[in-house]
């Protein structure tokens, strides 16, 4: 057995109802001064963004807000996000929204200072020690949605808007030093937001669960994510507004990205080339390619899965869990394939020759080829 790892765990978190208010301390905390409040698009006009602006505002940390940002977002994104910190001369930053909008938000922070392009960064080997940890920025995060997990997380994604590539950039520091959890802020997602995130956040659990690597914490964090999804996801599905549900997915949300320091796998190798491709919702892809990552890797995983299901209160061991994800994912209205995203046959080459060269890859159970990966997608159909 491999005993060995190299373990990182989550920042302060300040986790309630109502914890918004508790934002201005946040960036004391964080030694920010003078914040630049970074989010998406859909939420510039948002109550919930106002509200923090506000906030922010009656402490005299002033109003700046940047929201140039993209659904998957990009280096352009970047470059326009790092311009609006430097010309308003901002010593840290306040990220707010979805994965979206903080994981571009920490990329800010993170890049505002470097004298290096942002693909130098890329999560491959030790190319994290390149950056110059003097000039990175702190950055608070506060999710209003429940699923990536960005806000306790080392890393963001960004789409080369060239290659059409998801990529990986790594940091330590890139963990926010504060993080406010209000579920509060979560009660008006869209039902099919609250879907494809909190699936996000289960896919999270289950690949970390999956993974092959040793680290014991992770396992337990990611079978109990995997709990709460399972229990609160329907209900905060069905019912917006019930607070319990929110707040015990916003834990799972943090659980899943806390958990996959234990590593992910083809759910999502397979999932980045197709949103850097089709502009799709990541979780949501996430959860369409669920059903046959799951089978895939049947001869690597079944077992613990039997075990698993009967603490979630699945009936059926592996193959009732298996039931239960295509069953979870009609019932959250989830695309029945990717093909409803305007993926086809042709694509598939393609994607996969990018897929395998993801990070993900390292982390499945069952060792993935290219051509292995066709065939996952040819089942995701």
């Amino acid at each position: 057995m491999n005993i060995n790892g190299n373990w990182a765990f989550p920042t302060n978190v300040r986790f309630g109802p109502g914890k918004i208010s508790e934002l201005p301390e946040a960036c004391m905390r964080a030694g920010m001064r003078n914040p630049l409040l970074i989010t998406d698009k859909g939420l510039i006009n948002h109550s919930i963004t106002q509200g923090a602006l506000d906030v922010l505002a009656e402490a005299g940390y002033g109003k700046s807000i940047f929201a140039n940002v993209d659904a998957n977002p990009n280096e352009h994104n970047l470059i326009d996000g790092i311009a609006a910190f430097k010309s308003g001369e901002h010593d840290g930053v306040v990220a707010f929204g979805g994965g979206s909008g903080i994981d571009l938000a920490k990329m800010v922070a993170f890049m505002a200072g470097q004298s290096l392009d942002v693909w130098e960064f890329e999560d491959v080997g030790d190319n994290w020690r390149r950056a110059d940890e003097k000039a990175i920025s702190p950055s608070v995060a506060i999710p209003t949605t429940a699923g990536t997990g960005s806000e306790v997380g080392r890393a963001s994604v960004i789409t080369n808007s060239k290659t059409r590539m998801k990529k990986i950039i790594y940091h330590p520091k890139v963990l926010p030093v504060q993080v406010i959890c209000d579920p509060e802020l979560t009660t008006s997602m869209p039902g099919h937001i609250t879907a494809g995130t909190g699936l996000d956040a289960f896919a999270h659990c289950v690949e970390a669960y999956s993974s092959p690597h040793y680290h014991p914490m992770c396992q337990g964090i990611a079978l109990e994510g995997m709990r709460l999804a399972v229990r609160y996801l329907p209900r905060a599905f069905e019912n917006g507004s019930d607070l319990e549900a929110r707040a015990h997915m916003m834990s799972a949300a943090a659980m899943g990205a806390t958990a996959f320091q234990k590593g992910l796998g083809a759910i999502h190798s397979m999932s980045h080339p197709v949103g850097a491709c089709f502009n799709t919702h990541h979780g949501t892809t996430n959860a369409v390619c669920m059903p046959a990552v799951l089978e895939f890797n049947a001869p690597a995983i079944a077992d613990r899965f039997n075990h698993a299901a009967s603490y979630l209160g699945i009936s059926g061991g592996f193959e009732g869990f298996c039931g239960f994800v295509r069953e979870l994912n009609e019932r959250l209205e989830i695309p029945a394939g990717l093909s409803e995203f305007g993926v086809n046959a042709d694509h598939i080459p393609d994607l996969a020759r990018d897929a395998i060269e993801d990070p993900s890859c390292a982390g499945n159970p069952v060792e993935l080829t290219v051509s292995a990966l066709e065939e996952l997608y040819r089942s995701a159909l």
